[in-house]
């Protein structure tokens, strides 16, 4: 049974750590084994993948405190980015992050959240990242220009009316920059689509 104060004491923990703690950082504040499991027996922690553990009592600690900690390297995109910019109203069912494709793979096979990812080239990862703001946490994520252009590379695996709603409202947005729209689908290669598709609304 663990007290109110020993369960502040663990909060503050792993607060420190943005609510999720590798084995060895609970090994470094004096948490060993059979403390871990005491602590997911009584639901204050949960494993997220091998060697990772989330603070489960607190309504800070969110999926995107669990996404920055455990893909510092990774840019949110596609169908999170889509939804963030109110060109899709459909809540993605799992977080779609870019990912270097060099990355391993056995990093997004995680538990929990569900996590979607695109293997990028290094060299095209940085087009057009931004900052933003989820859940009162920065988070890396396309801006609205990239993301577009994404999606015309993605558009034959894409649900066409999310698909079709997210050009739409793209076309619609007074925040869209064409000039960085082209320079983007010139580095992505999607220079057509974004004539055939976006050409004829503008």
């Amino acid at each position: 049974m663990h007290t109110s104060k020993d369960i502040n004491a663990l909060r503050n923990i792993f607060s420190s750590h943005n609510y999720v703690m590798t084995t060895a950082e609970l090994k470094a504040a004096k948490l060993y084994y059979a403390d871990i499991q005491r602590l997911m027996e009584a639901g204050l922690i949960e494993k997220v993948k091998r060697g990772f553990y989330h603070w489960t009592d607190e309504s800070d600690s969110g999926e995107v405190a669990i996404i920055n900690r455990l893909f510092p390297d990774a840019v949110l995109c596609m169908e999170t980015a889509l939804f963030y910019y109110g060109y899709s109203d459909r809540t993605p069912a799992e977080w779609n992050i870019a990912i270097n494709k060099n990355a391993s793979r056995q990093r997004t096979k995680i538990e929990y959240p569900f996590v979607k990812a695109y293997r990028v080239e290094p060299y095209l990862l940085p087009v057009g990242e931004t900052k933003g703001n989820i859940d009162s946490r920065e988070v890396r994520i396309y801006d609205r220009d990239r993301t577009i252009c994404d999606v015309l590379r993605n558009m034959n695996r894409m649900d066409k009316e999310i698909f079709n709603k997210a050009i739409q409202n793209y076309v619609k947005d007074p925040k869209k920059c064409i000039p960085n729209l082209m320079q983007y689908a010139n580095e992505l290669r999607v220079q057509k689509r974004v004539k055939d598709v976006i050409g004829v609304w503008l």
